[in-house]
């Protein structure tokens, strides 16, 4: 079989696009989407998404994403603007979407080249002594250090991601340095990569709302520097938590192709 395919990236977050809506790949083949995402056998990349027909009257397209290493994951909000350029680019939509992941139902907006995801809301965030969690679609931890520049993510990560308290379900690792009262740099390690990445959507929607919560910043609007360009979150506070959350960034076609599989 000779698939087409796309390949997107939001800050450098990269994944594998498949305009699936004639059913042509099934979504039980984790082999080949680990083997397409390997970036010595195959296409490259971080994760692969499936833009599938929706289940409702209400969305546009279904977004069913899976890790680098082939299993079907949590909530991936860069690949989530990816997907929503990309139903743009096929012509799915046009500026705006409503489409169905695995952790609900996301609205979104193009504007002024920027894709505007909206997030789930957050109504608990856990805190502890040096890190907060919490699931903004997918689970992340989020700790504070000095020097991030020069910090070993992939090695400390991997300890965290691994160990207790979450063995073998892990977590998102995320690593927060203060730049000032509105911009925060982050560098993530992702489970599933199971390496650092050069930005995570939900990780950096995680920090913001962690930073707010721990009082870092009283501003509801945070820029996140990450290794691959700058992201915006922005969100209201209620009494029932975080909400009208969303995550905002570029999100680029690098190229179209065709893989004999």
């Amino acid at each position: 079989m000779t698939l087409t395919f796309y390949k997107y990236q939001g800050t450098g977050n990269d994944f594998i696009i498949i305009d699936n809506r004639q059913s042509m790949v099934s979504k039980n083949n984790t082999k080949l989407f680990a083997r397409l995402c390997d970036r010595k056998f195959g296409i490259g990349a971080d994760g692969l998404m499936l833009l599938e027909l929706p289940n409702n009257q209400e969305d546009d397209f279904t977004m069913v994403y899976f890790n680098a290493d082939g299993n079907e994951s949590s909530m991936c909000g860069n690949g989530g603007r990816c997907l929503v350029a990309f139903a743009a680019f096929i012509g799915v939509i046009t500026h705006t979407a409503t489409f169905t992941a695995i952790d609900g139902k996301h609205q979104a907006e193009i504007k002024d080249g920027l894709v505007h995801l909206q997030m789930q809301n957050v109504s608990k965030i856990e805190h502890y002594n040096s890190y907060q969690f919490l699931d903004t679609g997918s689970p992340h931890h989020v700790t504070m250090v000095k020097g991030l520049s020069d910090f070993d993510v992939p090695n400390v990560g991997k300890k965290i991601r691994n160990g207790a308290p979450y063995f073998e379900s892990g977590s998102n690792v995320n690593f927060v340095e203060k730049k000032n009262e509105s911009v925060f740099a982050v560098r993530t390690y992702e489970r599933g990569v199971e390496d650092e990445t050069l930005s995570c959507g939900t990780g950096v929607t995680a920090v913001a709302l962690s930073m707010h919560a721990t009082k870092q910043t009283d501003n509801e609007t945070i820029s996140i520097d990450t290794p691959g360009g700058e992201l915006k979150v922005t969100f209201s506070v209620t009494e029932n938590g975080y909400e009208n959350i969303y995550l905002i960034g570029p999100a680029k076609q690098v190229f179209k192709g065709e893989i004999i599989c």
